[in-house]
């Protein structure tokens, strides 16, 4: 696989089927992304498959009279880890073997050679949060990093990023059950990163979970959090199998990690008064089958703010639209159980399907959709993408689309 570096954008830092579609998706592309309501998590796959992939049938386990695939495996990433503080100083608390604390809110592992060799054709990523003194809703990701070959450590901002997954904690007292919330996402359209020999000769693989706390509120309203900084425990597991033929990319562009999207920050847009960014960037080769991967969220707690109005997105590449969508769930009751800690979200009694749909973009204790974008073959050379959600007003200039971005090409 080639690792791609993206020409200057005009506006640029450089930085997964689930049970209940989301309301607003007109066009094909967008994740489905409801968790399922008997666990939690995400049923996990987006509408297309991770690309189409032309590789040979990986369910078979090769000719006739062949070896049979290998059993499915669960493999362990992070296991527990602490999370603290988003806000104070870097904490100096152990953490587990080969696991490193970039912040309080970030840790990271080296996806070893042992581990790339379990992976199948088929990913499912697994997140597990617990409750600590975090009584509030927060957002997490998982990250990979591409991190020079035999490094130790790296700084995150210095090397190509790609945020693979995004979920929102739910409002947890770490004194009532149930104290986990599990989430889940199809990442298949990974594998073909994660064992090519290509990148893998001159980067070592580095998987990152981040979970931003604050432990204030809990310090006075959770019994024990009284002077305590943990806000969250973290696990992260990949499940994987032989089910289905892997995708068939070779070359990986990343173009925006977590970056601000707003109409009042310089940068965080094309212009100051407009929610809209675009990206530039280039194409090495033509290609028969590429993709984009998108993930954004609406955030802006605020009076009026960005949170609670849903909004029409539009996506485009090279001057053609090529997605819509409006986030937000049919209903966020299927993880009120996870919300232990009493919150305005929920409030004390269920609501409609039209009371969810007036308000929220998003349910604490859910995933965020990763939107797989086919974009089929396309010609090397110039490309631009678009976001655009012109109704956005940011009120008070608060609030915030963090917004990240990768494409994936054979």
């Amino acid at each position: 696989m080639n690792l791609r570096r993206a020409a200057l954008p005009l506006c640029m830092s450089l930085l997964p089927a689930c049970t209940e579609p989301q309301t607003g998706d007109t066009t094909a592309g967008g994740s489905t992304g409801a968790a399922d309501p008997t666990t939690g998590g995400s049923t996990g796959a987006a509408v297309t498959d991770g690309g189409s992939g032309s590789g040979g049938d990986a369910s078979t386990g090769g000719t006739t009279g062949g070896p049979p695939p290998p059993d499915s495996e669960v493999l362990t990433v992070f296991d527990k880890v602490v999370f603290y503080d988003g806000y104070a100083g870097l904490v100096d608390e152990p953490v587990p073997d080969g696991v490193i604390r970039h912040a309080n809110s970030l840790v990271a592992t080296r996806f070893g050679d042992d581990m790339i060799a379990k992976v199948q054709t088929t990913l499912t990523l697994g997140v597990v949060v617990g409750a600590l003194c975090d009584n509030y809703d927060r957002i997490g990701a998982v990250n990979l990093a591409l991190v020079p070959k035999g490094a130790q450590t790296y700084v995150p901002a210095e090397v190509d990023r790609i945020e693979v997954a995004r979920f929102i904690t739910p409002f947890m007292n770490l004194n009532k059950y149930p104290q986990t919330v599990p989430y889940q996402w199809d990442a298949s359209n990974l594998v073909p990163i994660l064992k090519d020999p290509e990148l893998l000769a001159d980067h070592d693989l580095w998987f990152e979970l981040s979970i931003f706390g604050v432990p204030y509120a809990a310090q006075k309203e959770v019994s024990g959090c009284a002077g305590r900084i943990d806000t969250q425990l973290g696990s992260l597991l990949l499940y994987t199998d032989h089910a289905a033929p892997a995708p068939a990319f070779t070359e990986l562009l990343p173009l925006a990690i977590s970056q601000d999207f707003n109409n009042y920050a310089m940068g965080a847009s094309d212009m100051i008064g407009t929610t809209r960014k675009t990206i530039q960037f280039s194409l090495p080769a033509d290609s028969p089958n590429a993709q984009l991967v998108l993930i954004t969220s609406n955030h802006g707690a605020n009076d009026g703010g960005e949170e609670y109005i849903r909004r029409d997105h539009f996506v485009y590449v090279d001057g053609a639209q090529v997605l819509q969508y409006k986030p937000g769930r049919t209903s966020c009751e299927p993880f009120r159980k996870y919300n232990t800690q009493g919150n305005g979200i929920y409030g004390p009694s269920p609501r409609t399907d039209a009371e969810w749909q007036s308000f929220s973009n998003w349910c604490p204790g859910d995933i965020i959709d990763t939107r797989i974008i086919p974009w089929g073959a396309v010609k090397a050379g110039m490309h631009e993408f678009v976001i655009d959600v012109p109704d956005a007003t940011f009120a008070a200039m608060q609030g915030n689309f963090p917004f990240s971005l990768y494409v994936q090409a054979e």
